[in-house]
């Protein structure tokens, strides 16, 4: 027999049941429950990019200024900047709208919603309430409401459903709107539509309305990513509604996003003026511009008859930057 094989077998012995002891000592560990409400270092992580301020909750805090600024910008602008940056899936179109002539901004909070199932229906009431703190009365869909601050959107993926599907009637559309100052995007119904439209300023972006309650249908999470048509959401995106559709922007592009699509906007403005003057062909302003048209360009922004929605500094340290 090797000399050190005993001992080493009664080490090994010893360990195991050392470490079988341990098993049997230790106190019972809970099984912790998957929160309802995304914690902030889970939306930290789905934000990484944003290297701004953040709200207690995670969430990026994108300037009131680039929100009112971004209402100016078009569907199609937004849309295209977004396509070059290789975000693809943040449009979604054919929606009902209370006022289509009034764009909304926001940063997005999310809720996702499922048909109704008893056992994690009861899971997701119990963790709300035991362990989140969340109210105990009235359905769960005031749940996302309940967390909503002034300049917030809420999204909803109610996942088409119309009739039993109204996540809000005029009693919630109240309380949205005391809280944000805006209105709802749900891919889902609302009740009580006659009652939402005498709130003034409030806005929806819906895919129905029915006189049905809410049944059949349950709350699952709030502030996770969630798909509303043909776009992935996440908490903090920012949101650009008109009635020509929604785009769902990350909050780090959101920025650049703006600033781009307002010099596209004079460049077509400009384009237009000189081609109403007849001054260039079209396929010289379609095509890139030479330095006639450059040397054009600049003279007459710095001519320019209104007002720049973006400073002088932004727009010339965008310009030294760009091969237009």
């Amino acid at each position: 027999m090797n000399p050190i094989s005993l001992p080493q077998k009664k080490i090994k012995t010893s360990l195991l049941i050392g470490a079988l002891s341990c098993l049997f000592l230790m106190p019972k560990i809970e099984a912790q429950a998957q929160n309802v409400g995304a914690s902030p270092e889970y939306i930290k992580a789905l934000t990484a990019d944003w290297q701004g301020e953040r709200f207690a909750d995670g969430r990026p805090k994108v300037s009131d200024s680039i929100l009112e600024r971004l209402k100016k910008i078009s569907i199609e602008e937004a849309w295209g900047v977004l396509r070059n940056k290789g975000y693809q899936n943040q449009y979604e179109g054919e929606w009902q709208i209370m006022l289509p002539d009034e764009a909304m901004t926001g940063r997005v909070v999310t809720a996702q919603y499922m048909p109704l199932r008893p056992d994690l229906e009861k899971q997701v009431k119990d963790q709300g309430v035991e362990k989140e703190g969340r109210s105990p009365k009235g359905g769960t869909n005031s749940w996302p409401i309940d967390i909503l601050s002034n300049g917030d959107v809420y999204v909803a993926d109610g996942y088409g459903k119309i009739v039993d599907g109204t996540l809000i009637g005029d009693n919630l559309g109240n309380a949205i709107y005391a809280k944000s100052q805006r209105g709802v995007i749900f891919n889902g119904s609302v009740r009580d539509q006659e009652g939402l439209s005498e709130i003034e300023g409030f806005n929806a972006w819906m895919k129905g309305q029915d006189p049905s309650y809410i049944q059949q249908m349950m709350l699952t999470s709030i502030n996770s990513p969630i798909r509303v048509g043909r776009a992935t959401v996440l908490p903090g995106d920012v949101v650009l509604a008109k009635k020509y559709g929604v785009i769902f922007i990350p909050a780090y592009l959101v920025e650049e996003l703006v600033l781009t699509s307002e010099v596209t906007g004079l460049r077509d403005e400009f384009g237009h003026q000189r081609l109403r003057e007849g001054k260039y062909l079209a396929g010289q302003i379609d095509s890139q511009w030479t330095e006639e048209i450059k040397k054009d360009f600049l003279d007459w922004l710095n001519n320019y008859p209104g007002k720049l929605p973006m400073t002088k500094e932004e727009l010339d340290n965008y310009l030294k930057e760009r091969n237009y």
